[in-house]
C-alpha cells in the first residue's frame, strides 16, 4: 500500500473514533437533561408523562402531609397545583409557604412521585423559572379580577 492510501484510511479512521465519541457524549448528554415545568404547564398537559422533568413553585399551606418517611404536598403557582410524593428526608428549609423544585416524575393517576426535592437557600433567592411562572400566575390572576 502506498503511503498516500495509508493516510486516507488513518484520516478515515480518525473520523469514525470521533463520529462514535461525539454519539456517546450527545446520547449521554440527551439521558441527563431535566427539564423544568411549572404546575400551570402540568395541568396543561405540556410535561413528559413517561419522563423525568423538575416541577417549582410554592409549597402549598396546610398541604403537607408527613407518613414516617414519606412526604406528601402541593406544589402551586397559584394558578394550579401538582400533588406531590417524596420518600426522603427533606431540606431543612423546606416549608410550607416557600419555594420548591422536585423532580421525579408522574404517574398514572397524575401524582407526582419525587426523587428529590430542593429548598430554597435563602429569604430573597427563588428559581427564575419557578419566579417567572408565579409572576405569570399573578398577572392572569389579576387579568381575570379586572375583567369581571
Amino acid at each position: 500500500m502506498k503511503s498516500r492510501h495509508q493516510r486516507l484510511w488513518g484520516i478515515g479512521l480518525s473520523l469514525l473514533l470521533l463520529c462514535g465519541a461525539a454519539y456517546f457524549v450527545l446520547n449521554a448528554f440527551q439521558s441527563n437533561l431535566v427539564f423544568f415545568f411549572t404546575p400551570t404547564q402540568v395541568a396543561a398537559g405540556a410535561a413528559p408523562q413517561d419522563g423525568h422533568f423538575r416541577v417549582g413553585g410554592l409549597v402549598k399551606a396546610g398541604s403537607v402531609k408527613r407518613q414516617d418517611m414519606a412526604v406528601e404536598f402541593v406544589v402551586t403557582d397559584t394558578h394550579h397545583e401538582v400533588p406531590v410524593r417524596y420518600v426522603g428526608l427533606l431540606p431543612d428549609l423546606f416549608k410550607e409557604g416557600k419555594g420548591v423544585v422536585a423532580q421525579g416524575r408522574l404517574d398514572e393517576g397524575r401524582l407526582f412521585v419525587a426523587s428529590e426535592v430542593l429548598a430554597k437557600h435563602d429569604e430573597n433567592y427563588m428559581p427564575p423559572e419557578a419566579q417567572h411562572a408565579l409572576d405569570e400566575a399573578t398577572r392572569a390572576r389579576t387579568g381575570a379580577a379586572v375583567q369581571q
